[in-house]
């Protein structure tokens, strides 16, 4: 038989939850399963599913959005804005299978995953305590400080700009195989990811560069427009690194997928948050956490996000 994962794609959280979910089912559920992978992305006007994407025998969603779809078996999230609408909240609290989970109280998909799996099912999760403890650190952003998450020591925040900066997507499932079977460090240690990894951190060196020259810090927030330089993405710790007295950072990039606006909060802030950001990008057809989130528009629509990204600042600048 064929389980489909799809998972938070180019997401540290997403690949361990996909790895955590993969464990499980084989060694609780169907330990002969042939499983395949796909990531998902949130894209402009939510058109995040099709009917395609559920071609396994049983399909699971970690980390992400929920779809009503009836050939959905298993989800696990731990966003506020898990919902496309109200009608797919709706589906989601009647369904009755016992195999659908939400808690947003969770740091991370992955720890919610092995806390659910091991509560319900049995599932001993101790061969992924590793996993399962950088997944809390890195999607909670429990960093002892901004240094630690913007010099890149550990191995586990290599590993984690590689799964958010590479294209190839064959090469983030042989990740998600690997962890099942591996421990973390094996795999972040591992020459071929030491060999991407590489040229990400040039890359990483020369973005701290333009986000010092470009950014502004006013009002307790910092704001930079990446899109006129190229940079598809970013190190959401890099403001804080640069501008500690920071509460919040709003940004914008451009890929070749989407136009995106990051929004997020300081977690050593001497000034506590003041806003629920999700509840923000939900506005502009957003969402995330009360603490970070995103917004995504067309390739083509900068202008629009400009606008979008002048009223958020404004409003994180007010008391």
């Amino acid at each position: 038989m064929k389980l489909r994962v799809l998972y938070h794609g180019h997401c540290f959280d997403g690949v361990a939850s996909a790895a955590t979910f993969t464990r499980f089912y084989l060694e609780r559920i169907h330990p002969n399963a042939e499983v395949a992978y796909g990531g998902l992305l949130h894209r402009p006007n939510n058109l995040l599913f099709d009917a395609s994407m559920f071609d396994g025998d049983e399909n699971a969603i970690v980390d992400f959005k929920y779809s009503p779809s009836d050939k959905l078996t298993w989800w696990f999230d731990h966003h506020q804005s898990a919902f496309l609408t109200p009608e797919d909240e709706a589906h989601f609290r009647a369904d009755k299978s016992g195999k659908k989970f939400l808690d947003p109280t969770r740091k991370s998909c992955t720890e919610f995953i092995a806390s659910v799996t091991q509560t319900e099912f049995g599932f001993d999760d101790e061969p992924l305590a590793d996993l399962i403890h950088w997944a809390h650190i890195i999607d909670g952003a429990l960093y002892e400080s901004p240094a630690q998450c913007v010099e890149l020591k550990e191995p586990a925040l290599q590993l984690m700009q590689v799964i958010e900066s590479t294209p190839d997507e064959s090469f983030i499932e042989e990740i998600i195989r690997d962890l099942t079977t591996k421990s973390l460090t094996e795999v972040a240690t591992s020459p071929e990811v030491q060999r991407r990894f590489a040229p990400i951190l040039k890359l990483h060196r020369e973005t701290l560069e333009v986000i010092k020259r470009k950014a502004t810090s006013e009002k307790d927030v910092v704001q930079f427009d990446l899109v006129d330089e190229g940079f598809e993405g970013f190190n959401k710790f890099i403001p804080y690194y640069l501008f500690p007295e920071a509460t919040y950072t709003v940004a914008l990039t451009r890929a070749p997928q989407r136009t995106k606006i990051s929004v997020g909060s300081n977690p050593w802030a001497p000034r506590p948050r003041r806003h629920n950001i999700a509840t923000i990008c939900e506005r502009y057809g957003g969402g995330g956490h009360a603490v970070v989130g995103a917004i995504s528009f067309a390739p083509d629509e900068v202008e629009k996000a400009r606008q979008a990204m002048r009223e958020i600042v404004e409003e994180l600048q007010s008391d």
